[in-house]
């Protein structure tokens, strides 16, 4: 039996870590050793289970937020249908800096008739920035809604442009 104050015991437990990020306060959480959530705009306050899991996650949010961050390197657990998975799996292949339509995601998927699911699999994204939802727009470029508001969106994606070109 693992003994209670156990770091290996303690990353299979629910943990999780806010960060500061130029878009607000996020909560970024955790389960057996794997992220399984990000959260908006979170209390400063709110209570706090860290753990090497989210430091290791938050680490990697803060290269992104500085510019210094393209790709994640973290263990995944997100939790949905098996369409989901699908469409948060061909979110993970939108490059940096990049867009795509939901119905480039249906297609990508074999299922060219799925935008309207694609865009609710998108909604549902439980680990965002991570697994880019915020890089799918509408198929005539304007901006859909995202969990975070339309304003973070326009702000992640203006801060991968500036710098995508260094």
């Amino acid at each position: 039996m693992a003994k209670l104050f156990d770091p290996l015991f303690m990353e299979n437990v629910m943990s999780n870590q806010l960060i500061n990020t130029p878009i607000g306060w996020l909560n970024v959480r955790a389960s057996g050793g794997a992220i399984t959530a990000i959260e908006f705009a979170v209390d400063p306050e709110l209570e706090q289970q860290p753990s090497e899991t989210t430091a290791h996650c938050c680490r990697q949010l803060a290269e992104y937020f500085n510019g210094q961050r393209e790709h994640f390197e973290v263990k995944l657990d997100m939790a949905g249908t098996d369409f989901q998975k699908t469409v948060w799996l061909a979110l993970g292949g939108i490059e940096y800096g990049e867009t795509c339509s939901y119905g480039d995601i249906a297609n990508h998927i074999g299922n060219p008739k799925a935008v309207r699911a694609v865009g609710a699999a998108n909604g549902k994204n439980p680990v965002p920035i991570i697994v880019p939802c915020h890089r799918v727009i509408g198929r005539s470029g304007k901006l859909t809604g995202y969990a975070g508001g339309l304003d973070i969106k326009v702000w992640l994606l203006e801060h991968e442009k500036q710098h995508m070109a260094k």
